[in-house]
């Protein structure tokens, strides 16, 4: 049965019941029909002394084309931790078009652990991502605008691309300004995906809407001819952006297939932007329920470093638990096994696809000093001798100190995940060490970059080019050095090579290019051939979506 087969076979709770239960009043929220609202900010002010629940990351071994089911393990450890008596709510992503139409399809869960409505959370939802996509578009009409009408500020260099919340490879590089008008000054342009756009950075990393506007205002643009930054108040555009962005910095309220309260806002990849929803979701998660589920893109080597070397150091939020997700087929994948004979017993590349799983272990243990559980997202296919010797595995090489977890949240729901949500609650009474980073903010960007590309990634050595070793430097003379970094790699590789699932080394990252994001206070560094503008495969998931007679939609999944 498809995903949303069984999602339609559910009758939600009206969104307003849903919300009174975690003592949100009707007041405060506004409603886009019966199963979604918006929550006001003003409840961020209501709960400001409220007792701080418990936040568990949700995050995962590399990633590969078998799908690891991280947001299955989210919804599933949210429902499990009701299902035991306890207070829990998820904060998660929004889903883009981009993976809906090409690759990865739908991103709310999977089986009987879903968050609904799901067709509408995976398309339009309520409108978050468009308004993003308005907002960076406004920008780039009026900085074209400004040229045109006799380019007062100088602008020699445009920096900032145009974005659409589409896969389109054709978009990467194209020429504007090209009808010969008078005045009109063609250029080169590009389109970046939407979640890669700075907007959607700022979005989530927003505290509320001065801040959004402040740091709307702070986006550099372009630079002028003796080489300064204009930034996007100089161009007087950063009020008409937060207008359109008035709605879209309020979360959104939805719920489980079995009722628990879920707010999803927010949808930055991790591959090629910081891959975390945004704060204001994840503190009133925080202050709604005693436990907070939330999850961060792909695998730990990006999402949960981001999570916590940007969003963690920027908020003061510390996960209690790492959950670490995985299954036996990727890690069979990740030991070298072929695609399809993945689901055959074979020992040999499930213990080689180990080294996926324990490095990403050491690194949230041993760098970030952060208590894990290994989720087993168990498939029919799963064999109890190997389940066993993964789990024999895990035991001998972390000497005792790491919990796994069987969990089956696809196949039953909450009911599936109860063990894990058993462990995350003893781990979550036990004393707790500090967090700690993988770099200082002190430090160099050169130093940052090569910390986590060495602590987190494993690398030998990075190596930059010219052109990235020119505009580090230039961040510097500008005042920014001491930002955080957002490294855009392959999430499908430890290493910067996409081809290299089973991590051989030595390797070496290789950093191509460094942006300043000065809206979103982080540096962005583009490393090995990673494109912000992702395209469709030869077969996208667009090809299987439809209506059906009864204008149900069908094919997402």
């Amino acid at each position: 049965m498809e995903d949303v087969e069984i999602a339609r076979k559910v009758k939600l709770k009206p969104i307003i019941e849903v919300a009174k239960e975690i003592d949100i009043e009707e007041e405060e929220i506004n409603l886009y029909g019966k199963w979604k609202a918006k929550i006001s900010l003003d409840v961020q002010n209501k709960l400001k002394e409220k007792k701080k629940g418990h936040v568990i990351l949700v995050t995962a071994i590399n990633p590969t084309p078998l799908r690891e089911g991280k947001t299955t393990i989210s919804i599933g450890l949210a429902d499990g931790l009701r299902r035991i008596g306890k207070k829990s709510i998820l904060a998660l992503r929004e889903p883009s078009l981009g993976p809906v139409f090409g690759v990865k399809g739908g991103a709310t869960g999977g089986g009987y652990s879903q968050v609904a409505p799901m067709e509408d959370i995976n398309l339009h939802f309520t409108g978050d991502i468009h308004a993003i996509t308005s907002a960076n578009n406004l920008l780039s009409a009026m900085i074209d605008n400004h040229i045109f009408q006799g380019n007062a500020l100088n602008i020699k260099e445009v920096t900032w691309k145009r974005c659409m919340d589409l896969n389109d490879r054709q978009l990467r590089k194209v020429e504007v300004g090209l009808s010969g008008e008078k005045n009109m000054v063609p250029r080169e342009d590009g389109f970046d995906i939407t979640v890669a756009s700075e907007i959607m950075a700022i979005l989530c990393l927003a505290t509320d809407r001065e801040d959004l506007k402040r740091r709307l205002g702070n986006i550099i643009i372009g630079y002028n001819a003796e080489g300064n930054p204009i930034t996007a108040r100089d161009l007087k555009a950063e009020g008409a952006m937060a207008v359109l962005l008035k709605d879209a910095i309020e979360p959104n309220l939805v719920q489980t297939l079995e009722h628990t309260p879920a707010i999803i806002h927010g949808g930055p990849f991790a591959n090629i932007a910081h891959g975390c929803n945004s704060i204001i979701s994840t503190r009133l998660g925080m202050s709604l329920a005693d436990f907070c589920v939330t999850e961060a893109g792909f695998g730990a080597d990006l999402g949960a470093e981001k999570f916590l070397d940007i969003k963690c150091r920027n908020t003061g939020i510390k996960p209690d638990v790492v959950v670490i997700v995985a299954t036996l087929k990727a890690l069979k994948y990740h030991g070298g096994a072929e695609k399809e004979y993945i689901q055959e017993e074979n020992r040999e590349a499930l213990t080689r696809g180990m080294k996926n799983l324990m490095k990403h272990i050491h690194n949230m243990r041993n760098v970030y000093h952060l208590p894990v559980v290994v989720a087993i997202n168990r498939y029919s296919s799963d064999t109890e001798e190997e389940i066993q010797y993964l789990e024999n595995m895990v035991e001998e090489q972390t000497e005792g100190s790491v919990e796994i977890s069987l969990v089956e949240s696809w196949e039953k729901g909450g009911e599936g995940a109860i063990d894990l949500a058993r462990k995350v609650v003893e781990i979550c009474k036990e004393e707790q060490l500090p967090l700690d980073f993988c770099y200082e903010l002190k430090e160099s960007i050169k130093e940052k970059i090569e910390k986590i590309a060495t602590k987190i990634y494993g690398a030998e050595k990075v190596e930059f080019t010219q052109e990235a070793i020119a505009q580090i430097d230039k961040i510097k003379e500008l005042g920014y050095g001491k930002l955080p970094v957002c490294v855009a790699k392959t999430q499908n590789s430890l290493s910067d090579d996409p081809k290299n699932i089973t991590d051989k080394e030595p390797f070496t990252i290789h950093v191509k290019e460094v942006k300043l994001k000065a809206g979103a206070e982080f540096i962005v560094v583009i490393t090995g051939k990673i494109m912000t503008m992702p395209g469709l495969p030869k077969h996208p998931t667009a090809e299987n979506i439809t209506l059906d007679e009864q204008d149900n939609i069908v094919g997402i999944f």
